[in-house]
């Protein structure tokens, strides 16, 4: 997959906040969002400006065939600015998915030069009142056509709902049932018969157009069936399902950022008897230094599955729904936490966190909810702890325990892999997936276990991400906390889950205690962080 230098990278991020501070400001922002309204000249301009919508499409369409690497970073910049324009800008990414995938090479090249050269708007319709995350639920339909005992085009009847730019977008990818199977279907915004809906009042990122379609008798030629074959539409969405998740991690990322940042600066400036609030233990203990913690190795995880899907473009399912999960939880939780950083003045729309607060909480629903993600997670684990027979996560753990090093986290978090296996095979000799919450509990648990594995990979690799801003030995720093707090996390509440559905209690300790013991110097290790944050984001 072709890829973008990292010095034309830097210029593109640094282009999107050029063109933020100087077309998207705060208080434009708010008046969109207020009037639930989508500015759609300002993105059709950025389009026209930066080629951002040309980041999916191959060059040899008018496109960049930009790497994961490159989107990723991207998606994470765009939601600093706006989630809700981020929303829509990566809605087009994902309308062009299935064409990407499963589309003919006449295909993709007449509908991506069409992309390319109009800066068209991009909807991805598949969601349905009764087939939100369930597609097998699917009920619009397609209907063959036939004249001449060919298949000439294709009605299609239903509805759609929860549909990103539905409303505005000039392009849709709609998923319908065919009598071959569920298939997608290239539908232009002015095809007889197809309505968009009005614009849903939502909760947050309102400045994102979303709405419902329907379709009366809505005929397209057999040349819009993406693939030119029918019942291939599961399987060209599944394709992408890592990639289009990992995005969404990478949106609730650049949010989260975001909002803390916007909190260290506010702190680095509210004075509270007679020193900054940046420099009260507890402010920044509670309420800052555990979500950059997070938003690092969420960074590190995110950074890792991109480079791994550039070498083999789809796939990781698994590690996609592992970086949704992982990042939208904490950047949900950070920017909650922000708002109580600015005490009433993050409570009022004066300020952007409020709004923040309001628009992440959509990264927590979208491509899956955390639930749904939960599941998927730990229906991947669960195949490779049953293939390895208990071994996935102590192969992990004896990785760990072979490195001498011990300031990276790297006893800590061998313990809490340890303590992960020891659950999972308490869970499979006592039958307790049966319950919907114990499997829901354990895939939070992978998912905190192997992000926090990555992070220490990640700083005993002697590099830092791209784009990070902090230097190796804060990265250490911040790995080794991670790595303590989430062993703990794993033997603690992995010991109660198991004992809270078995009638006497298990035998196993899951290194409790010496877990515990590696807890030491965590405090010290805050302190060192807090300095780095409040003197690392002073404006």
């Amino acid at each position: 997959m072709q890829k973008i230098d990292s010095v034309s990278r830097k210029l593109m991020l640094e282009s999107l906040k050029h063109y933020a501070k100087e077309n998207l400001p705060f208080d434009l922002l708010r008046k969109c969002d207020e009037e639930n309204s989508f500015p759609a000249e300002k993105v059709k301009k950025m389009y026209k400006d930066l080629g951002i919508n040309l980041l999916l499409i191959p060059q040899e369409y008018g496109g960049l065939a930009s790497s994961t690497s490159d989107i990723y970073r991207v998606c994470a910049e765009l939601a600093r600015i706006d989630l809700g324009i981020a929303t829509a800008i990566f809605a087009t990414f994902l309308g062009s998915d299935p064409l990407n995938v499963g589309g003919t090479e006449e295909q993709k090249k007449y509908w991506f030069t069409k992309m390319a050269r109009e800066n068209l708007l991009v909807a991805y319709g598949a969601t349905e009142a009764d087939a939100g995350s369930d597609l097998i639920a699917l009920k619009t339909r397609a209907e063959q056509i036939v004249k001449d005992g060919k298949i000439t085009h294709y009605k299609i009847n239903g509805s759609k709902m929860w549909i990103s730019n539905g409303a505005i977008a000039d392009l849709y990818t709609i998923l319908a049932l065919t009598p071959g199977g569920p298939s997608w279907f290239l539908v232009p915004k002015d095809t007889p018969g197809f309505t968009q809906l009005k614009h849903e009042d939502k909760h947050g990122i309102r400045l994102a157009n979303t709405a419902g379609l329907c379709f009366e008798d809505v005929i397209v030629p057999a040349e819009n069936l993406i693939g030119l074959k029918e019942g291939q539409g599961f399987l060209q969405a599944q394709a992408v399902f890592g990639y289009t998740r990992l995005m969404v991690g990478a949106l609730a990322l650049g949010a989260g950022q975001e909002a803390i940042e916007n909190a260290i600066v506010y702190a680095n400036n509210r004075v509270q008897a007679a020193s900054p609030l940046s420099h009260k233990q507890g402010y920044m203990h509670k309420l800052i230094v555990p979500h950059y913690i997070k938003f690092e190795a969420a960074r590190a995880f995110i950074d890792k599955i991109a480079k791994i899907l550039d070498e083999n473009n789809h796939g990781q399912a698994t590690e996609g729904a592992i970086a949704k999960y992982y990042a939208s939880r904490a950047a949900n939780k950070a920017a909650d936490d922000a708002i109580e950083a600015f005490g009433g003045f993050g409570y009022t729309k004066d300020f952007s966190v409020e709004k923040i607060k309001r628009d992440v909480k959509i990264t927590c629903i979208y491509e899956g909810t955390s639930e749904i993600m939960e599941m998927t997670i730990y229906r991947g684990r669960w195949q490779e702890h049953l293939k390895t027979r208990g071994n996935f996560y102590l192969d992990m753990a004896r990785k760990m325990e072979d490195i001498k090093e011990i300031d990276f986290g790297t006893k800590a978090i061998a313990l809490g892999l340890k303590a992960l296996s020891d659950i999972l095979e308490e869970c499979r000799l006592n039958r307790l997936t049966r319950h919907q919450y114990i499997t829901f509990e354990l895939g939070r648990l992978i998912a905190n276990a192997e992000v926090a594995f990555n992070f220490v990979e990640k700083a005993l690799s002697g590099k830092v991400v791209e784009g990070c801003p902090f230097n190796l030995e804060t990265i250490k720093t911040m790995a080794r906390i991670n790595a303590k707090n989430v062993a703990l996390d794993i033997a603690t509440n992995g010991a109660k889950l198991v004992n809270s559905v078995l009638e006497k209690p298990t035998e196993k300790d899951f290194y409790i205690s010496q877990i515990t013991k590696e807890c030491v110097g965590i405090s010290k290790d805050m302190d060192a962080l807090s300095i780095v944050l409040r003197d690392t984001f002073r404006n």
